[in-house]
């Protein structure tokens, strides 16, 4: 589980004393913040693959006292996300940097802003299990640093408190799939039978590897030359190593490709279209 986002200075500072920031690290007492109306890489699955950060946006409001400054220097706010119990998460991932905040309103003792931040997933650092594939719960964490580095007087203090606000919101995350379609022979006479090969794999963040995914319905699809629809054909179950393999009587010329619908664990994928010349004989 990475660091929470204290900042880069906080980490000098427990670096130094030795301490460390787990998410159930926090200070008892603080300011009355609320985290409403969080939405999390637009409200869709983040599809993570086994090398590329993904990038994912994140917008909340945020109510809190009229008197407390957040300066992402000595104060930081926003939002995480996390998985399992809030005092032990299996997992916590945190955003790359401050959020972007605008007032949107005022009372005589609190402030009313819409914030936007990013939360970089990169699976080599993040995503360690088969288990991260699933519903995560979104956190709203402040967290303040006091430092006295003068050591003038013969003293030096360092302190910091840290408090989550759990389960204000969800994201799904989910396993990025590969599908490939591979029709032949190529160029077949008409009628004749054609045989549309592929595999369906998934990424294994363990390895950082795809591997194949077994037992999955897949759709095989055509669409004719000059038409920019495809229609399904046929229904094919996934094998041993996530292998496609069905037939077909050659009709017309066209594309044929496979399209997986996606599972609670794994995203959507659809193959590129391999086309098929098929003559009259």
């Amino acid at each position: 589980m990475r660091k929470l986002a204290i900042g880069a200075a906080l980490s000098g500072v427990l670096a130094l004393t030795g301490l460390t920031a787990p998410l159930a690290s926090a200070a008892t007492t603080g300011p009355d913040l609320v985290f409403s109306d969080i939405t999390v890489n637009k409200g869709m699955a983040i599809v993570v693959g086994t090398s590329a950060t993904v990038k994912v946006p994140v917008t909340y409001t945020l109510t809190r006292p009229s008197d407390l400054v957040i300066d992402y220097k000595t104060t930081f706010a926003g939002v995480l996300l996390y998985r399992g119990p809030l005092r032990d998460p299996a997992n916590s991932i945190e955003p790359d940097g401050a959020s972007t905040c605008t007032t949107t309103s005022t009372t005589d003792t609190t402030v009313t802003e819409a914030c936007t931040e990013t939360i970089g997933v990169e699976p080599r650092s993040d995503l360690y299990a088969a288990a991260d594939a699933t519903t995560w719960k979104a956190g709203g964490y402040y967290s303040h640093l006091e430092e006295d580095n003068d050591d003038s007087d013969g003293h030096v203090g360092f302190g910091y408190g840290y408090e989550v606000w759990g389960d204000v919101g969800t994201a799904q995350i989910k396993r990025a799939a590969k599908l490939t379609a591979d029709a032949s022979p190529e160029p077949v006479v008409k009628g004749r039978t054609l045989t549309v090969k592929g595999a369906l794999t998934r990424a294994r963040w363990a390895t950082g590897r795809y591997e194949g995914y077994a037992a999955q319905s897949v759709a095989l699809q055509f669409r004719p030359a000059g038409s920019t629809t495809y229609t399904t054909v046929k229904t094919v179950t996934s094998g041993t190593g996530g292998a496609l393999s069905t037939t077909v009587k050659a009709t017309k010329s066209g594309y044929f490709r496979y399209q997986f619908a996606g599972t609670t664990t794994t995203g959507a994928k659809t193959s590129t279209g391999d086309y098929v010349k098929v003559d009259a004989g």
